[in-house]
């Protein structure tokens, strides 16, 4: 396997199935339309923000002269800025505010480590208008994650972290700040390095006083599963127009999520998002047991996403990172599927002569959706039998002789009884592959 390129065993990517059909039921029931865009896009349009251009793979044919049409293209490392440039060249054709979910593969040149991997699937919503976005659509984007993370029920806890850069560059301000992103940027770095170091670098890069980098951190020591965050700012007695509008839009994204039952939906005052285009509500996610992972699923508030010189596009959206999420929980033995192959039903072969007969039965199965394979060979059934299990097929069905009625085994517990293809199901949740979560000390 080459390193940065995940590969998953049938089980696996039978959990990863399960999870995109998840979100994507999730997505739907309010009201995302589905999109897909390029894997390739000109490198003018990916380096255009300048962030990563270290880490973008050129799309080029091995003896392509400078001048082949495939010449200044590259993979696109995220999903946010494809669809900037979808919204520009389709927005004759949108209908404000567009509200899209895509599910795609994408392809950053970063050093492979846990969590972090050269190609992965990312699932993103974002709901963009023209020239205004009301704020209750940072509400719904909020919730909308949280109910799809809450769909996720075989995973670890997930708290899912929303603060507000108007609420902490409002607050940075009141205080006096010099240099408002630079304070962002240091508070930002407190999930990697130790309090103490964060102090120094506000009092060295960010020119803030003793009394300044302390009360800045006493504001990142915020948390509340409520609004009672609110007080607790205030008691800190800065004031400032733009703290008190922050403060008032994430209560109302607090308030708005509250409701979900699943995933903890937490207001923490220390997430800033290093990106400078985030210009209100911010989202981060942690899974409990895997902190070491730092966000799986982050996004927020951009009020030009995009820009055609008459109209600007405002949005917000978030990035649920799928690999980064599951092949953790792969790796460790957390997470796998309850059998490697769809089938449902082993049709059992008597001989090569009744193969026709038994695979009459197995599309009768499936005219039904019930997964059916018919035995390779006509051995002895106890090794047909044996077949199914390594494989993990929990029926076994035999063809009755001589006008006996057929009959079905459940191979775990040995049961069998009569059965007719046009009518017998099996229980819902042998119908496909189950998502098999296992607790592992670590």
């Amino acid at each position: 396997m080459v390193s940065g390129f995940p590969e998953l065993l049938p089980g696996q990517r039978f959990v990863e199935l399960a999870v995109l059909d998840r979100l994507r039921s999730t997505f739907e029931l309010h009201g995302f339309a589905p999109l897909e865009t390029p894997a390739a896009e000109p490198l003018d349009t990916l380096l255009r923000k300048g962030e990563i251009d270290k880490e973008v793979y050129v799309l080029r044919r091995l003896q392509a002269g400078d001048d082949a049409s495939d010449s200044g293209l590259g993979l696109h490392y995220d999903l946010t800025v494809p669809f900037a440039r979808y919204v520009l060249e389709h927005a004759g054709h949108l209908e404000f505010p567009f509200r899209r979910y895509q599910i795609q593969k994408v392809w950053r040149g970063e050093r492979p480590q846990q969590g972090r991997y050269r190609e992965f699937t990312q699932a993103d919503i974002d709901i963009v208008a023209r020239d205004t976005l009301p704020f209750h659509h940072d509400v719904e984007i909020a919730r909308v994650m949280a109910e799809a993370l809450a769909a996720l029920d075989f995973l670890p806890p997930l708290t899912l972290q929303v603060n507000n850069r108007r609420l902490i560059e409002g607050f940075y301000l009141g205080i006096g700040a010099p240099h408002v992103g630079a304070v962002m940027r240091e508070i930002d770095k407190l999930d990697k390095v130790s309090v103490d170091q964060v102090r120094a670098l506000l009092t060295g890069v960010a020119d803030l006083d003793e009394g300044q980098a302390d009360v800045c951190l006493r504001l990142a020591e915020i948390r509340s599963t409520d609004t009672s965050f609110v007080d607790e700012v205030r008691a800190l007695g800065v004031e400032h127009e733009l703290l008190a509008q922050g403060l008032d839009e994430l209560a109302a994204v607090i308030e708005g999520a509250a409701a979900i039952e699943g995933v903890t939906v937490e207001a923490d005052l220390r997430i800033a998002r290093g990106l400078d285009y985030y210009t209100g509500t911010v989202f981060e996610t942690r899974m409990s047991g895997w902190e070491s992972l730092g966000s799986i699923c982050s996004g927020g508030r951009y009020d030009a996403l995009a820009s055609d010189g008459r109209s600007t596009y405002p949005g917000v959206g978030i990035s649920l990172g799928v690999t980064r999420l599951l092949m953790p929980l792969f790796q460790s033995g957390e997470l796998t599927g309850s059998r490697a192959v769809p089938s449902a039903v082993l049709v059992a072969l008597p001989s090569e002569d009744a193969r026709a007969a038994s695979d009459d039965t197995a599309q009768a199965l499936r005219r039904r959706g019930i997964a059916a394979e018919v035995a390779a060979t006509p051995q002895k059934f106890g090794k047909q039998i044996r077949y199914a299990e390594r494989r993990g097929i929990p029926f076994v069905w035999f063809p009755g002789a001589a006008g006996a009625p057929d009959e079905v085994k459940d191979i775990r517990s040995g049961e069998q009884h009569e059965a007719d293809a046009t009518t017998w199901t099996p229980p819902e949740s042998d119908l496909r592959p189950q998502v098999i979560a296992t607790k592992v000390d670590r």
